[in-house]
């Protein structure tokens, strides 16, 4: 019997996982089927209990049920401890268990897809939501000092809070970013969905600096700014977006799929 996946989401038109999945399944020779669902802003937890009822195996989560589905787990992974969000579900027993799978990506698609080494690096991470929230520790964990930016500068200092005691992780307001340069800057809020840009000072970059949109797919505001500021190195995250679902894919069927062919098929 087939067994069966899903990415849930709101909006979720635009989601690559189904394909993405396909294609690593194929590769793997896994029976399964992956399908993206568009889920009522208020029927997260609701459906969740249904796909697990239905024989569901597990599902991805993104924008914007992440902290929903942190606080409906029974059981979490380090990880989900971590970010206080949680991407990546696994049914087993009749329990909800959680992980977030969203940092591994990132550092996964930076360092080895795009060769930037993170050691040492100034971040500036923008967006104090789920997507900032798993990535924070493993990018800290890399070795570099970040400053969180969001336009309500109390939830960029909640997530800040937790790393008060080893003093590199800053929350600003993005008035407070004026003057301030990075090697590293993260778009990892949604503004890129509804083509806007967050209001980013000039002269944010240094030389040699990598502007990274979460977003994937078009050439966000975000991107457009970057390279008109002379950002050396612009992403987006579709590397990130394949590299989290190789994650989630391994804690599913406990096989390891190749990113490679399946990153360059999307490029393409």
């Amino acid at each position: 019997m087939t067994d069966k996946y899903a990415v849930l989401g709101n909006p979720i038109s635009h989601s690559k996982s189904p394909l993405i999945h396909t294609l690593f399944a194929e590769q793997t020779g896994q029976d399964m089927s992956y399908e993206a669902i568009e889920v009522a802003l208020d029927g997260f937890a609701a459906t969740v209990r249904r796909l697990r009822d239905e024989g569901y195996k597990g599902c991805n989560v993104t924008v914007p049920f992440k902290f929903e589905a942190y606080e409906l787990c029974d059981e979490l992974a380090p990880r989900a401890q971590d970010a206080k969000a949680v991407n990546t579900l696994l049914f087993r027993d009749g329990k909800i268990l959680g992980t977030n799978t969203d940092g591994s990506g990132l550092l996964n698609d930076i360092q080895n897809n795009l060769g930037f080494k993170l050691m040492w690096k100034d971040v500036l991470l923008l967006g104090a939501g789920g997507a900032a929230a798993g990535v924070l520790w493993p990018l800290f964990n890399a070795g570099v000092g970040i400053d969180i930016a969001n336009r309500t500068l109390d939830k960029a200092q909640a997530l800040a809070e937790e790393f008060k005691e080893a003093g590199t992780v800053r929350a600003r307001s993005y008035a407070d970013l004026a003057g301030r340069q990075y090697d590293l800057v993260i778009n990892a809020t949604s503004s890129g969905l509804k083509d806007e840009l967050p209001p980013l000072p000039d002269g944010l970059f240094k030389p040699g600096a990598l502007a990274y949109d979460m977003m994937y797919g078009r050439e966000t505001p975000f991107m457009a700014f970057a390279r008109r500021q002379g950002a050396s190195h612009i992403s987006d995250g579709l590397g990130m977006l394949v590299e989290q679902a190789a994650e989630a894919f391994f804690i599913w069927r406990n096989v390891r799929p190749d990113t490679g062919p399946v990153l360059e098929k999307l490029r393409k």
